[in-house]
């Protein structure tokens, strides 16, 4: 009997797939709310709080994004680096 690694290849792969467009929706609020603090946009609709700040939002878009990477990375190991 042989143990099978990396058998939940396709599950790292999907989930990598999700976490790519919530990291650009942060990107999103990070810029939304860069722009609202030189008032070129409407008001931030997080007014006070730890997410009522840019920095916040960008470096969970920065996170969330390695974390997608990461995942995609084993998702495609091939069989061979068994």
């Amino acid at each position: 009997m042989q143990r099978k690694r990396h058998k939940n290849r396709h599950v790292a792969l999907a989930v990598a797939a999700l976490l790519t467009p919530s990291a650009v929706m942060a990107f999103v609020l990070a810029f939304w709310r860069l722009t609202a603090d030189f008032n070129l946009t409407a008001g931030f609709p997080i007014g006070n709080g730890l997410f009522s700040h840019w920095q916040v939002w960008f470096a969970a878009a920065v996170i969330i994004q390695l974390c997608a990477i990461m995942l995609n990375r084993y998702g495609r190991t091939e069989a061979r680096a068994e």
